[in-house]
């Protein structure tokens, strides 16, 4: 990476700020010689930090603010009351060119109320939403949204959803032709509600026709069916949790059962590197960093109960996704989709 790229960091989102914000950008420090930092939070709280984070130094400009945003506090009023709080002041780096990206561990609901207001959303885009990438048995990735900024969404959403989806993966995982699955109870035709039908008929009747699959079940995601999963954020929150806590309960079966007996951790000396390697990949950490996709402005979402490792995760994927100039080349792809796009009847045969 020869470009340097500066980073605006909210200090004090996360169940564990500002320590796992601070030592996740030393992480990334010192392993990324071309980025900078833009702290944004409680000066008294993060200079001791700072103090242990040698890889930080000279690589960061310390904003101080005693105002943030808590776990609990509802979006509408973190937009009246936080206008001068550290996840705020990160997000108008961003929009004043201070910053080219920046990355929040704290509350969804008022990240994704902030950006929208402050950054506003792209053309053609109604609601933003959450979208990451989740391992599949095939060894690629299944692309998720939403994963929780919109709890209900109706048919127009999630039409947005997949044309977003679609966009992304053909922008970060470099599928050519993706293919689009909606979330659902079932795999036939008149399961789910009416909401699920209406946008199941509208990709149908649009360009991206030739792209859809159809309706997917939970284990489609691992499973890879499809290379872009669209749902409303209820349900992706709900998916996307489960999944993490059933990689951690495999992970601990594994540990225990490798540890029950003398056979079995000899077991594990003969198999361990392979195991290591299959519990790692399983590691939520390793997966952190979730992209608010559909706004003028890069904002990439961490874990809230996330470690310094998953911050630092994190930011590398804001900075992957600067690198890749990812807005911009949404943008166009969304440009030439609206163009393509057939009006879409919303009635439901």
């Amino acid at each position: 990476m020869s470009k340097k790229y500066t980073i605006a960091l909210d200090c004090m989102g996360g169940d564990h700020s500002p320590r796992i914000v601070i030592e996740g950008a030393d992480i990334t420090a010192s392993l990324n010689s071309n980025t900078h930092f833009l702290l944004f939070g409680d000066s008294e709280k993060i200079n001791p930090y700072l103090q242990n984070c040698k890889n930080l130094k000279g690589r960061f400009t310390l904003i101080h603010t005693d105002e943030f945003v808590s776990a609990d506090e509802k979006p509408s009023i973190a937009l009246r009351k936080g206008t001068k709080s550290s996840m705020r002041l990160a997000i108008n780096a961003v929009k004043d060119g201070e910053a080219d990206v920046v990355v929040s561990a704290g509350n969804t609901g008022a990240l994704m109320a902030i950006a929208k207001i402050v950054l506003r959303p792209l053309p053609s885009i109604d609601r933003p939403a959450i979208v990451t990438s989740i391992p599949n048995q095939k060894k690629k990735a299944t692309v998720l949204l939403d994963m929780g900024a919109n709890v209900e969404c109706n048919s127009d959403v999630l039409f947005q959803f997949a044309v977003m989806g679609h966009a992304f993966a053909k922008v970060v995982l470099k599928i050519d032709k993706p293919s689009i699955g909606i979330l659902n109870v079932g795999s036939e035709d008149l399961k789910g509600s009416d909401t699920v039908r209406a946008a199941s008929l509208m990709i149908k009747e649009s360009d991206l026709k030739d792209y859809f699959y159809g309706y997917v079940e939970g284990d489609d995601i691992t499973k890879g069916t499809v290379d872009v999963v669209v749902t409303d954020g209820f349900s992706g929150n709900i998916t996307l949790k489960a999944i993490e806590g059933t990689s951690k309960l495999i992970s601990s079966l594994l540990k225990e059962g490798f540890s029950s007996s003398i056979l079995s951790k000899i077991g594990y000396l003969l198999s361990g590197s392979s195991i290591k390697k299959a519990t790692k990949s399983m590691d939520p950490r390793a997966h952190n960093g979730a992209m608010l996709v559909g706004l003028n402005g890069v904002v990439v979402k961490s874990h809230g109960s996330t470690d310094a490792i998953g911050f630092s995760n994190a930011i590398k994927v804001a900075i992957s996704l600067v690198e890749n100039k990812i807005n911009e080349q949404i943008t166009e792809e969304l440009r030439v989709s609206a163009a393509t796009f057939e009006e879409p009847s919303q009635e439901i045969i």
